[in-house]
């Protein structure tokens, strides 16, 4: 790698999240600020998107160019119409564990949802989760089941495969996307060591050596994804092999390929993920690197 220099592009927010890039800017969630913002690849003309009250998180865009979003503490995905007016596209209270978090929407206009599970934040024990589908008419359908904290995925080029991180499983898991879309069984995409022997999350933190959190995918089909444990972020390759490492020197829990030529690798950095230290303070940057292998897939 010829530059490994990391630039800070957005720093004074509280905890960055879902990182996309869409329409020449980077747009991302702000948790604790409760708004969705966007800015140049410079780090110029900051916007805010949308206002999310109920702490926003997964961002995804149908295909008649209309925004969505995930609304965490009352549980919904929500769309912003072409006035700017929002509104509910699936209410998932009833299908969720704990809050709704990461999503990608695909090419159809599909949204593949995770969900915590539990309630991670209060210290409660490790629960598996739903895996949903929402539908472009905001129909819902549980399509996995048994996931460690569905977080970060992504949709391959031809559409053809669904890759999701388990945060708290130390795996990636693969699903082929069928045409009704239903999805085919789970299968390792990668796999850093065994699931938790134990619920409680102290217990099974330090069983972790790999906590898969936000992610992207390359044009040589590998995956760059956040370490949520390691304070790092690194290109892995299918079957789990690291090949490249970046250590911004914070932690980092999300990220995505962007610019204009689709090789800056932003970065969604803070201190820690803990809900009271973000919320109070203003520690939260996007960082950025360049690397070699252009974005690709969705998001």
């Amino acid at each position: 790698m010829a530059d490994r220099t990391v630039r800070t592009v957005v720093s004074g927010m509280s905890y960055t999240e879902c990182p996309r890039w869409h329409g020449g800017r980077l747009w991302f969630a702000d948790f604790y600020t409760h708004a969705i913002y966007s800015v140049a690849a410079d780090g110029t003309d900051l916007r805010t998107e949308v206002s999310v009250p109920a702490q926003g998180s997964g961002i995804g865009w149908l295909p008649d160019g209309r925004l969505l979003y995930v609304s965490m503490r009352d549980r919904t995905v929500m769309r912003r119409e072409p006035d700017g007016s929002p509104a509910v596209h699936a209410d998932v209270a009833g299908r969720v564990g704990g809050h709704p978090n990461d999503m990608v929407v695909d090419a159809r206009g599909r949204c593949w949802l995770g969900n915590f599970g539990f309630d991670l934040m209060a210290g409660a024990d490790i629960a598996t989760a739903d895996l949903l589908r929402i539908d472009p008419d905001g129909t819902v359908a549980r399509v996995a089941g048994d996931l460690w904290f569905p977080n970060g995925s992504v949709v391959t080029p031809d559409g053809a495969t669904l890759i999701v991180d388990e945060t708290f499983g130390n795996r990636i898991s693969a699903f082929a996307i069928e045409a009704d879309g239903s999805l085919g069984p789970r299968r390792d995409w990668a796999r850093f060591g065994d699931l938790p022997a134990s619920p409680v999350i102290a217990e099974a933190l330090p069983q972790a050596r790999f906590a898969p959190d936000g992610c992207c995918l390359d044009a040589e089909g590998c995956l760059w994804v956040a370490d949520a444990i390691g304070a790092r972020v690194c290109r892995v390759a299918e079957g789990g092999a690291i090949l490249d490492t970046i250590v911004p020197g914070t932690g980092v829990f999300a990220c995505m390929l962007g610019g204009a030529d689709g090789r800056t690798l932003y970065l969604s950095c803070a201190p820690d993920f803990d809900e009271h230290a973000r919320s109070a303070a203003r520690e939260a940057q996007i960082r950025a690197v360049r690397v070699e292998v252009p974005h690709a897939g969705l998001p």
